[in-house]
């Protein structure tokens, strides 16, 4: 009888032992410690805790913009021990050229491989079909010409994303993206990088201190605590793959926004502070 042979799927990130410790002697702190996780490819992981629970430290980490002190970090099968075009990143602050036009900056990366000659005149014109490709996933065509000063937030932050999936990256990593968009520019926003990534199949990585916005996007939710930043917990999302913003008000996912909101709270001590300042208003009402 022949036995199947079994395939090992490498995780496209993986970290172990992972720490980070800020700071020497008995004023240190420990932001991170001894964390391990593994990411497979073409996922979507959402992060989630309380403020100090190490989430943009970690992302960075991963990003190779910041250094672990202990561990190691895995992606695409090579170790990080750097920033690299294996790996784009997108912050909260649209970090966007303000010189250049909706199209420059979207064009920016491949603009300077050009110039060093480092592209043929075949993949110059690929990347810039690439770009009008991205400019209409978007919805950016008819501001292509635009500064950045003359856009909202919103369009600020799809220039950022689009510029980031430029060069198709392997791995896309997303601090707190739409932190500072009204609730009806977000939701936009939430609906459009679900539909990249289902198009572009890259594995993202995406840092929130919203659990609505965690479970709406994700694959896996990994609920981090803080003091010293650990992961808690990880809650596999079950939602069909095709989401609707009807979704969230099913029984599912508010169960699992409640476990999950739960889990912060138990491990930010929320939850104590809550029961004691319940037990001073009692106090004040005898």
């Amino acid at each position: 009888m022949d036995v199947p042979e079994i395939v090992s799927v490498e995780p496209k990130i993986s970290l172990r032992g992972v720490e980070k410790i800020f700071g020497e002697g008995e004023s240190a702190t420990v932001a991170l410690e001894k964390l391990d996780l593994d990411i497979q490819e073409s996922s979507f992981v959402t992060l989630v805790g309380a403020s100090g629970c190490g989430k943009s430290t970690l992302l960075r980490i991963i990003g190779g913009l910041d250094y672990q002190t202990g561990g190691e970090v895995f992606a695409n099968g090579k170790q990080v021990t750097g920033p690299g075009a294996d790996r784009a990143v997108v912050f909260q602050q649209y970090s966007l050229f303000p010189w250049l036009t909706v199209n420059q900056n979207i064009r920016f990366s491949r603009l300077l491989k050009a110039s060093r000659g480092d592209w043929t005149s075949a993949e110059v014109e690929a990347a810039s079909g690439r770009a009008d490709a991205l400019l209409n996933l978007m919805g950016l065509a008819r501001a292509a010409n635009s500064y950045p000063n003359q856009l909202s937030g919103g369009m600020q932050q799809r220039v950022a994303i689009a510029r980031a999936l430029m060069p198709r990256p392997p791995v896309l990593l997303m601090d707190e993206p739409f932190g500072a968009l009204d609730t009806q520019t977000r939701e936009v926003m939430h609906d459009l990088i679900l539909h990249v990534f289902n198009l572009e199949k890259s594995t993202i990585v995406f840092v929130t201190h919203d659990v609505e916005e965690a479970i709406y996007l994700g694959n896996r939710v990994v609920v981090m605590a803080p003091r010293p930043g650990r992961i808690d917990s990880i809650h596999e999302v079950s939602l069909p793959e095709k989401r609707t913003q009807d979704m969230k008000l099913s029984p599912e996912f508010i169960a699992m926004k409640r476990e999950i909101v739960e889990r912060i709270r138990e491990t930010s001590g929320m939850k104590t502070d809550f029961e004691l300042l319940e037990k001073l208003s009692r106090q004040a009402s005898l």
